[in-house]
């Protein structure tokens, strides 16, 4: 039997991106199976919509679906989740049913800033709203000068950070039951 599903969310489309290492580290520490899905979708428009869902949209909800958990890694871009994050939600919320109301979700924000992403995680959480997902409140991972917190595997470096993702991910695995 294997363990809970865990679907990442990353809200930075970069390859090497420092939010997507901390998604990478959260799957690690949650210990069960996991999948990143694609947040390269089109941009939300009800034009396109009308002609059907796209396919990357209905991917991307069956993937939520079939999830007992998400994690959202999600960027600060001038202050606030970035675009690709936004769009998703927006694409996932004319889906019937939304695939995303009542999954237990976290979110974990690494940034550049001595903030770690804390205003774009508490937007999002505002976001989260519409879609009746009560995001998990505690810890709160907000990695701070995220570019000197990665070592070259990509493995979180302070055992202050690895502990706050450690007892996150327990809580979230706990969720799923």
């Amino acid at each position: 039997m294997s363990g809970p599903r865990l679907l990442g969310l990353c809200g930075s489309l970069r390859a090497e991106s420092l939010n997507r290492k901390l998604m990478l580290e959260a799957a690690r520490v949650f210990d069960g199976d996991f999948a990143e899905a694609s947040l390269r979708l089109p941009l939300f428009d009800e034009d396109l919509e009308a002609q059907g869902i796209p396919e990357e949209v209905a991917a991307l909800g069956a993937a939520v679906e079939g999830a007992d958990a998400v994690l959202f890694a999600c960027p600060e871009y001038n202050k606030a989740p970035p675009g690709a994050v936004k769009n998703a939600l927006d694409w996932l919320s004319r889906l019937k049913p939304n695939p995303l109301r009542g999954k237990p979700v976290a979110i974990v924000t690494a940034a550049d800033g001595r903030a770690g992403g804390e205003r774009s995680q508490m937007i999002l959480r505002w976001m989260l709203v519409p879609h009746r997902v009560e995001p998990l409140a505690w810890p709160e991972v907000l990695v701070a000068r995220a570019e000197t917190e990665f070592d070259a595997e990509g493995r979180l470096m302070s055992e202050r950070y690895r502990a706050q993702l450690t007892d996150l991910m327990g809580r979230l695995r706990d969720a799923c039951r």
